[in-house]
């Protein structure tokens, strides 16, 4: 499973598509989401992960990066080739000093 750290997904911006994993109350909650990240819950993956562009690198991201590693594995499983999971997650992201929408 690959894992890419904050600041290398900050400079890739629009070049990756982000898919945040969390629920809806914690993507809009103080912990705000990344700027452009797309919300597919992981329990709603199933029926929505042909959602994800398969032509584009993914990376999935969560709270702490454990949920967000799940989703990384089935996307991979799914047959998807270009896939990463944020390390640490939006706790390290906020850490880190990263931009957010939203959030406290």
């Amino acid at each position: 499973l690959w894992e890419i750290q904050a600041q290398t997904l900050e400079e890739l911006g629009e070049r990756v598509q982000v898919v945040d994993v969390r629920d809806a109350d914690e993507f809009a909650g103080p912990l705000g989401h990344i700027a452009g990240a797309r919300l597919i819950p992981l329990d709603e993956w199933p029926a929505r992960i042909d959602e994800i562009d398969r032509s584009r690198p993914v990376v999935t991201v969560c709270r702490s990066g454990a949920r967000s590693a799940q989703a990384a594995t089935l996307l991979t499983k799914a047959g998807y080739t270009q896939v990463a999971n944020l390390a640490g997650g939006m706790l390290h992201w906020r850490s880190a000093g990263f931009p957010v929408k939203g959030g406290a």
